[in-house]
């Protein structure tokens, strides 16, 4: 009793290759250099990076190793070979136009791409997840998103907390990645990265 140390927090994350009008995504490269990065920077001993995974800019096409991956952090966490604290998910995405980062707070259950993934297919007004209800159904993060952003702006980045995670590949990623969160009690959250 009382010698046991602070909860260890295993964090996994996501980004996209390429995709319609951003020949480099910066996601993906963020996610390929995180371990090296953090190997040199020595994370804090109650954080562990886990699985650093490059999806495809597809909608359908991320979603078979979008849920290896999930799976692959659950069954980890079961068998005890990885910590087993708190798993949290973060999904990078890239988003033309944003001037800022932004941590959403939310997921609806719609595909509407404005245009076609790098598969070829351009939904409209459909749902993710269909027996999950109808378009208008959202999922919330359980993370503190107010209280991230802030903290974020206090060591100088420019963040703020997002509602809408528009309706192309992060919202499809992230809609599924809260859905099986929240089936297994973890936790999820996307982080929209501004693109040039």
């Amino acid at each position: 009793m009382g010698s046991e140390g602070p909860s260890i927090v295993t964090v996994h994350v996501t980004g996209f290759k390429k995709f319609h009008g951003v020949p480099e995504n910066p996601t993906e490269k963020i996610v390929s250099n995180l371990k090296s990065f953090m190997e040199e920077r020595r994370l804090p001993i109650n954080l562990v990076l886990g699985s650093c995974t490059v999806l495809e800019a597809a909608g359908q096409g991320a979603l078979d190793t979008l849920y290896k991956v999930l799976q692959s952090a659950i069954e980890d966490r079961e068998k005890g070979s990885s910590a087993q604290g708190q798993v949290i998910w973060v999904h990078f995405g890239a988003a033309c136009g944003l001037t800022v980062f932004a941590l959403e707070n939310q997921a609806f259950n719609e595909a509407t791409f404005g245009c076609p993934d790098e598969q070829g297919w351009k939904p409209q007004r459909i749902p993710i997840v269909p027996s999950d209800g109808s378009i208008s159904r959202t999922r919330q993060t359980t993370l503190p998103v107010n209280d991230l952003a802030k903290s974020l702006r206090r060591i100088g980045y420019d963040v703020r907390r997002s509602d809408d995670a528009d309706r192309f590949l992060c919202n499809y990623v992230y809609y599924h990645s809260l859905l099986f969160a929240e089936q297994h009690g973890i936790k999820s959250l996307c982080m929209c990265l501004y693109s040039r």
